[in-house]
């Protein structure tokens, strides 16, 4: 009966060593506070208030965002982009926007790293989807966008 078990432990050994284990306590925390800051970030949006949508981005004047032609910096820059791109003020043209985590990393007690899709649905049922990574960094105020890079 023993070589019996130890033979089964034996054989389940490497099945519980590439197993995935679940995010750690330590993640857990932050992860929630992130994601919390992405989904009133969201609701912002979806509700036409740029400065709600806008605060999950740091002040800091080094705070990047990634575009096909350049890097933008600083959250005036980025607020003024979304504002003429979208037509932040049509609900209609500005459409409904959402966010799924795909993958979180805890780089160190202060940063993290956020991968995701957002999906933006126009009032005519058009939806436009893509993937956006983000470079979060804590702050008085909680979890803040350093760096995105949304394409």
């Amino acid at each position: 009966m023993k070589r019996l078990a130890l033979g089964m432990f034996l054989a389940a050994a490497p099945l519980a060593a590439n197993a995935t284990p679940p995010a750690p306590v330590a993640q857990r925390a932050p992860q929630a506070g992130v994601e919390a800051a992405m989904a009133d970030s969201a609701a912002g949006w979806n509700a036409g208030d740029l400065a709600r949508f806008m605060a999950v981005y740091s002040d800091a004047p080094e705070t990047s965002f990634v575009t096909k032609t350049g890097v933008l910096r600083g959250k005036a820059v980025m607020a003024e982009r979304y504002r003429t791109k979208y037509d932040f003020a049509d609900a209609g043209k500005r459409g409904v926007l959402s966010f799924v985590t795909l993958d979180f990393r805890l780089l160190d007690r202060g940063h993290a790293l956020y991968i995701g899709r957002y999906t933006l649905r126009g009032a005519d049922g058009k939806e436009q989807s893509g993937m956006t990574s983000l470079v979060f960094r804590k702050e008085r105020a909680g979890w803040r966008i350093i760096a995105d890079h949304s394409s």
